[in-house]
């Protein structure tokens, strides 16, 4: 099923950032640079240095106690979004899933945790609150890096402001004797970019420019920043938005959470005229991402590799 060698995506760290550090304009533009060249060139890289090993455990250990609540209690996570609730599907027997919106809002952490453990679980609220907020500054910076490349600046706080954000920790089962090793399907991501955190087992493989399959190995602490084809539709595909699956293998369950920027449904999902122009065709025509999703689940949409392009893709043949 491809190669299974561990490569090294591109790392950039974003620690020095923050810092009040006399060289840190140097040091925001040298970072654009890197993430940009990534975005382009693999669609990911590796983000490392933005929370700590302590955080990063104690998120681990939450999401264990969380799936190994009874079904009853899992189900109550619902939502009217499809997939954002509580999932579980024969179509991928291997994975589950539940769904925080916006788990930067105290909140709605807050009503979750009770939803979950009405007796409460301290660790598992303030956890989620800390390193929901350390992703959404990370999910800005990279999208304002992007933004900056490109002469597009003035985008940068109106995009901010449309934009919705769901938390999704995912368990996958260990594998039982004869069962496929598939823990997720080849996909693209339909939003704007996810930041994915995987456990020490490992599982996500993700496909080159060149097709090859690479398995993906990063540090305990650090994440997978993936550009998604809402932002590729904003660029005018100026993006490589790959695709990536889960290939599961020996005898223990494997946990990881993704964090998911997706723009709201009030404000269509249309590209910046400024990335028109005679060597860039338009691609995209603008679309409501809430009706996509419709098409996306509903309508055999899923079972496409290409199913943004077929609900909104532009011809350009003459």
């Amino acid at each position: 099923m491809g190669s299974k060698a561990p490569i090294k995506l591109p790392v950039i760290g974003f620690s020095q950032l923050k810092t009040n550090n006399p060289n840190s304009l140097s040091i925001w533009e040298s970072t654009k640079t890197d993430v940009f060249y990534a975005l382009q060139n693999y669609g990911c890289f590796e983000a490392s240095s933005v929370v700590s090993i302590e955080l990063q455990e104690s998120v681990n250990d939450a999401l264990k106690q969380l799936f190994d609540l009874p079904l009853e209690t899992k189900l109550k996570n619902t939502s009217e979004t499809a997939f954002h609730g509580y999932v579980q599907s024969p179509k991928v027997p291997l994975y589950e899933s539940m769904g925080i919106g916006n788990p930067f809002v105290p909140e709605n952490v807050d009503d979750f945790t009770d939803l979950m453990w009405p007796n409460d679980n301290p660790t598992f609220r303030e956890s989620i609150k800390s390193y929901s907020k350390k992703l959404r500054e990370l999910d800005e910076i990279v999208k304002k890096m992007v933004f900056e490349s490109l002469g597009l600046e003035n985008y940068s706080c109106e995009q901010m402001k449309s934009t919705s954000y769901l938390l999704k920790v995912m368990k996958y089962r260990a594998l039982e004797a004869d069962e496929s090793d598939v823990g997720l399907h080849t996909h693209t991501d339909t939003n704007i970019m996810t930041i994915l955190h995987q456990d020490e087992i490992g599982g996500l493989e993700i496909q080159m420019k060149n097709d090859e399959w690479v398995r993906v190995k990063v540090s305990p602490n650090s994440f997978v920043i993936v550009a998604g084809e809402t932002f590729n539709v904003w660029l005018n595909g100026r993006l490589h938005v790959p695709f990536h699956r889960v290939v599961m293998n020996g005898n223990m369950a494997r946990y990881s959470l993704g964090f998911f920027s997706v723009q709201r449904s009030s404000v269509l999902v249309k590209t910046f005229y400024e990335m028109v122009d005679e060597e860039h065709p338009l691609l995209y025509k603008p679309f409501d991402y809430a009706e996509f999703l419709k098409f996306f689940y509903k309508e055999g949409g899923i079972q496409s590799k290409f199913a943004l392009k077929t609900y909104c893709g532009v011809s350009n043949e003459t």
